[in-house]
């Protein structure tokens, strides 16, 4: 398995997909990265050599946020947004879609499981009109 980043790669797939299996590389940026590091994209990440690798490598290093350093800027992102109160930021603080998502009927990735607040069963119903015995003292 070629290791690109701390990331293993699966060695049965092209490297052009395999590559994207890393944190912040998609489609648009592996043909770049191929292109500068001269390696061709129709090739199994498991036939790569070890000088193809590391071309990779540098290749994805130098010009590309990849993996912890792009996922604390997005976290910091977030962060300065929820600092500053802006609508977004509440968005985020509150656990709710910020993109303009509608939340009355979906959303539930977000929101939660769905809780019914108004609907009681029948047998709940009946329990609670049914008023409880008194409990007495008997000798």
């Amino acid at each position: 398995m070629p290791r690109i980043i701390g990331i293993n790669l699966p060695e049965a797939k092209r490297i052009d997909i395999a590559l994207t299996h890393i944190f912040g590389v998609g489609r648009k940026n592996v043909v770049r990265i191929l292109s500068e590091a001269k390696v061709d994209g129709a090739k199994k990440a498991g036939s790569l050599s070890d000088e193809e690798t590391t071309r990779l490598q540098k290749s994805i290093e130098g010009n590309t946020k990849v993996e912890g350093d792009l996922r604390r800027e997005i976290q910091e992102n977030v962060k300065r947004l929820k600092q500053i109160g802006s609508y977004r930021g509440r968005r985020h603080i509150a656990n709710l879609p910020v993109r303009g998502q509608r939340t009355r009927s979906n959303a539930r990735t977000k929101r939660g499981k769905r809780v019914t607040i108004g609907a009681l069963k029948k047998d709940d119903l009946a329990k609670k009109q049914q008023p409880e015995p008194i409990k007495t003292k008997s000798a």
